[in-house]
């Protein structure tokens, strides 16, 4: 995994909150020490938004940190800057892909579980037109097109040298969900078949006969940080998405998704019903 600009700018995060912490200062008191406010050094803590390497630099010297690790952060610091490929796309990207486009980039796990669709990274461009058209019906022709093309452009990190883990429960209703019509979707599941193949994703079908299950309230995706402290949870709302992070969330999602594997058909059991769903088409 390459370790890109938001996942250093969340480990700085992290890191500073757990040097200020040993040392025993409030963020008063270290703002004090620094000249910088509480919500200035709050902010330096939250693992979002810009950082002054020299007030990160201060910042060490103040909690205590060896030469060796003040280096190192203040590194993180002078390279945290969020530039992604979507950047370089002639139409704007809408503000609430952003972030999750920024984290995907740099996540070394993808868990999926999917209850309408199946997940962007494994669409056809066929059935991802569909599904943009269908959501957002209001949308130009063009803007459609600019946000599949967004979706195709994703899936690259499929291919890098080093590409994610991704493991998708995708729910039987997403698997017999007629999308774009029958060959649309018969090219979709055989793609589906096709791409599990590789050794870096695993796809799992949560069949209707488990019941009720421990994700009810729909999809979600994790994405995998560097370490534990920098994954996060991705919820589709309508208009935009939920990013959680706090522990008690996380922990919640990942148990969920524990749940999700351990209900879902096996693999060899799972390709067989996406075959005999795409021969019924």
């Amino acid at each position: 995994m390459a370790v890109g600009p938001t996942t250093r700018r969340r480990q700085l995060g992290a890191d500073l909150r757990r040097l200020r912490e040993a040392a025993g200062l409030t963020l008063e008191e270290a703002g004090a020490r620094v000249g910088s406010s509480k919500a200035t050094l709050s902010r330096y803590e939250t693992k979002e938004g810009s950082v002054k390497w020299p007030t990160v630099d201060a910042l060490c010297r103040e909690y205590g940190a060896a030469g060796a690790e003040r280096e190192a952060l203040v590194e993180l610091a002078k390279g945290a800057k969020i530039q992604g490929w979507w950047r370089s796309l002639a139409d704007p990207v809408p503000e609430s892909m952003n972030l999750m486009l920024t984290l995907e980039d740099e996540a070394s796990r993808e868990d999926h579980y999917a209850s309408m669709y199946i997940p962007g990274l494994l669409q056809t461009r066929g059935y991802s037109e569909a599904v943009h058209r269908a959501s957002e019906m209001r949308c130009p022709e063009q803007e459609v097109r600019h946000m599949v093309e967004i979706r195709m452009k994703r899936q690259e990190l499929l291919d890098r040298d080093e590409p994610p883990h991704v493991w998708a429960v995708i729910d039987e209703a997403a698997i017999r969900r007629v999308v774009g019509g029958p060959e649309v979707m018969s090219a979709q599941l055989q793609h589906l078949l096709t791409i599990s193949e590789r050794p870096n994703i695993t796809v799992q079908v949560l069949p209707f006969a488990s019941g009720a299950h421990a994700a009810a309230v729909g999809s979600f995706l994790i994405l995998g940080g560097a370490t534990p402290e920098l994954d996060v949870v991705y919820v589709d709302i309508l208009g935009g998405g939920l990013f959680m992070e706090k522990p008690q969330e996380l922990e919640r999602y990942k148990l969920a998704f524990q749940y999700l594997c351990a209900q879902a058909l096996d693999l060899g059991a799972s390709a067989h019903l996406i075959d005999r769903i795409n021969r019924e088409l």
